[in-house]
C-alpha cells in the first residue's frame, strides 16, 4: 500500500467518512496561472511583455471559440485578432493544440481559485466539525460552481466536452479539466484520506462517468432538462464516492 503524506481515512458505520483539513496554497494564483498557461509552449516567456503577449493570444483564441466552431479557429485566424501577430503566436505556440491546452490549463487554475473562494472558505467551519461533516455537501457545491463556470465560459465547454485537450495535459496535476477531477484533487490534497489502489480506481471511474454526464447534461434542449441530469449526476457520484460498501 502506498500512502500520500498526511492522508488518512477514518471509517464510521454505514458511511465512508473523511477527516478533513483545509489547506490553502501559498503560491500566488497568478504565478501558477502563467506557468500552466505556457507549459505547452515552444518558448518560455521571460519578461512581463512576453507574459502579456501570451495572455492576449489566449484571450483572442478564447473569444473566437465563443463565436465559431473549434475547427474554424486556426492559428492564422487568432493572429488576425487585434493586438496579436503571426510572429507572436508562433513564438510561443507551435500549433493550435498547444493553444487549446494552455487555455484549458488557465481555466482549471481559475476554477480552482473560485472553488477555494466560493466553496471551501465558506465551508471552513463545517470542515472543523469532524463528527458531522458530510463530504456530499462539498460535492454538491462544487458541481454547482462548475456548472456556473461552464455557463460563463463557453470556450472551456467547447474544448472540454469535445475531448480536444491533449491526454498528456489532462493527465497532469495542473490541468485536470473537469469537476470530478477537481473533486479528486480536493480529496487527496485537502482531506486526510488514505490513498489506496481501490480508491484510485473509484476516483478514475467517478471522473470519467461524471465528465460524460455533465457533457450529456449540456446536450439537453432545455435548461430544465439539463438541471435534471445534473441533479441525478450529483446523487450518483455522492452514492458512489461516499456511501459505505
Amino acid at each position: 500500500m502506498t500512502d500520500f503524506p498526511g492522508l488518512e481515512k477514518r471509517e464510521t458505520r454505514g458511511t465512508r467518512r473523511i477527516r478533513p483539513t483545509l489547506v490553502m496554497s501559498n503560491q500566488p494564483l497568478i504565478d501558477s496561472l502563467v506557468s500552466a498557461s505556457i507549459a505547452a509552449n515552444r518558448r518560455q516567456p521571460a519578461q512581463d511583455r512576453s507574459l502579456r503577449t501570451v495572455a492576449r493570444i489566449l484571450d483572442a483564441a478564447s473569444s473566437l471559440l465563443t463565436q465559431m466552431p473549434l475547427e474554424e479557429v486556426t492559428t492564422r485566424r487568432i493572429a488576425s485578432e487585434p493586438g496579436v501577430s503571426v510572429g507572436a503566436v508562433y513564438r510561443f505556440f507551435p500549433d493550435m493544440q498547444s493553444i487549446i491546452d494552455a487555455i484549458a490549463a488557465r481555466h482549471v487554475l481559475l476554477f480552482r481559485g473560485l472553488v477555494d473562494k466560493e466553496v471551501m472558505r465558506p465551508l471552513l467551519q463545517q470542515l472543523q466539525n469532524l463528527e458531522n461533516f458530510d463530504p456530499t455537501v462539498v460535492l454538491d457545491r462544487m458541481i454547482d460552481a462548475y456548472v456556473l463556470y461552464l455557463d460563463a465560459h463557453p470556450d472551456f465547454r467547447t474544448i472540454s466536452f469535445g475531448r480536444h485537450i491533449s491526454t498528456t495535459i489532462t493527465a497532469g496535476e495542473a490541468a485536470r479539466t473537469g469537476l470530478p477531477a477537481m473533486l479528486t484533487t480536493f480529496m487527496v490534497e485537502r482531506l486526510r484520506f488514505r490513498f489506496t489502489p481501490e480508491l484510485q480506481l473509484t476516483l478514475n471511474v467517478a471522473s470519467e462517468g461524471g465528465e460524460r454526464l455533465v457533457a450529456y447534461a449540456y446536450e439537453q434542449p432545455t435548461r430544465e432538462e439539463r438541471d435534471l441530469i445534473i441533479a441525478e449526476t450529483k446523487k450518483m457520484l455522492a452514492g458512489y464516492l461516499f456511501s459505505g460498501k
